[in-house]
């Protein structure tokens, strides 16, 4: 593990080619854009300040910059009521913004990435493994340097070769 004072954020501008996010969770409803979820909850428009977020900014620059940024989610149908809101609106603005994203449905299969943690990898030379809690509330992240990279460059690759094209996916099974 390494000691870093970087933080995540500080790894979003910092790295240099591509950042990997896995996520494995239904409900990430604590962690961000709760305004945003509420109001789709509500059956509203989306806020003007979810439209502009900084995360928006942090992946159009990425983008600019001929950096990518992707990730998979692993679930399973039915959607939560939180997958519904990040599907349909969060990652529909963050592809506008650049950001590539595969989904890997375990509806009626096993699970390859059972094992894995939630995580992001960037330059396929620092993990930083995320930690939530039961009601999708961020807690925290651990950097992995070193050795332990093989682990999660193992956990990307068998998660996108089981994984289609949001796109896709979403024009099948999207509502």
């Amino acid at each position: 593990m390494t000691t870093s004072s970087r933080t995540l954020g500080d790894w979003f501008s910092e790295f240099e080619r591509e950042a990997f996010r896995l996520e494995t969770l239904d409900d990430y409803s604590q962690s961000g854009g709760v305004d945003a979820y509420h109001a789709f909850l509500a059956g509203q428009e989306q806020p003007e300040g979810f439209k502009t977020s900084g995360w928006v900014t942090t992946v159009g620059d990425a983008a600019r910059a001929g950096k990518r940024m992707y990730r998979v989610h692993v679930l399973s149908r039915p959607l939560t009521d939180y997958l519904r809101f990040e599907l349909g609106w969060a990652y529909q603005r963050n592809m506008a913004a650049g950001e590539e994203f595969f989904i890997l449905d375990t509806t009626g299969r096993a699970n390859p990435v059972q094992a894995a943690p939630d995580f992001w990898l960037f330059d396929d030379a620092t993990a930083a493994e995320m930690s939530y809690d039961g009601q999708g509330k961020y807690l925290g992240s651990k950097f992995h340097t070193g050795s332990r990279i093989a682990e999660f460059k193992a956990y990307r690759d068998l998660a996108m070769a089981n994984a289609v094209p949001f796109a896709e996916w979403w024009a099948e099974h999207g509502e």
